[in-house]
């Protein structure tokens, strides 16, 4: 059964009319919708960053902030949605400053939990660079809260994930946290 038959079955199982006009293109739509809403799987770190590692002697951090996210919990498979900020030490190389949103993008278009999200980012960044640390703030609304369960409509989460020198070094991990405040 195809994606797009399934959500037929979807809508008829919620009781709706599968035939009324505005339903007849709905199962096509939404399956293309969830395809593209989950891509990531269809994607690998090495084609993302696609060799855009380069030569440098900056060993100071690189901090890209208030990166986008839009991603579903596996729990319910409801939208969740913030922002990232990724920090590196460089270790004799640095990665194109479009590929650490790239890298944010692919792993955040993945059923996951926030919790994994951040960690799965932290490691792909510390695996492609080689760094001497590297540092991942989420925070994030969750659409299962807020539309079901307690409704709380301004509630977000915060993870961190913080490896190598971050880890290490509380100067380093304060410098950070307070860059991203």
């Amino acid at each position: 059964m195809s994606l797009e038959q399934n959500y037929t079955e979807i809508l008829g199982q919620l009781g709706e009319d599968i035939t009324r006009e505005g339903l007849l293109d709905t199962p096509k739509r939404a399956a293309k919708a969830m395809q593209y809403l989950c891509k990531g799987y269809q994607q690998t770190l090495e084609e993302v960053t696609n060799g855009a590692l380069f030569s440098s002697d900056n060993s100071e951090m690189v901090l890209v902030k208030n990166i986008e996210l839009y991603s579903l919990c596996e729990h319910h498979m409801l939208p969740f949605i913030g922002k990232a900020h990724v920090a590196y030490l460089p270790n004799g190389k640095v990665l194109g400053l479009s590929k650490v949103a790239r890298i944010v993008e692919m792993y955040a278009r993945r059923l996951q939990i926030q919790e994994n999200l951040t960690r799965e980012i932290a490691e792909a960044v510390q695996k492609i660079t080689g760094a001497w640390g590297v540092a991942v703030v989420i925070e994030a609304q969750h659409m299962c809260m807020m539309m079901r369960g307690v409704e709380k409509q301004n509630s977000s989460m915060v993870t961190s994930v913080m490896l190598g020198q971050f880890r290490e070094n509380a100067a380093t991990r304060s410098e950070f946290l307070g860059l991203v405040r």
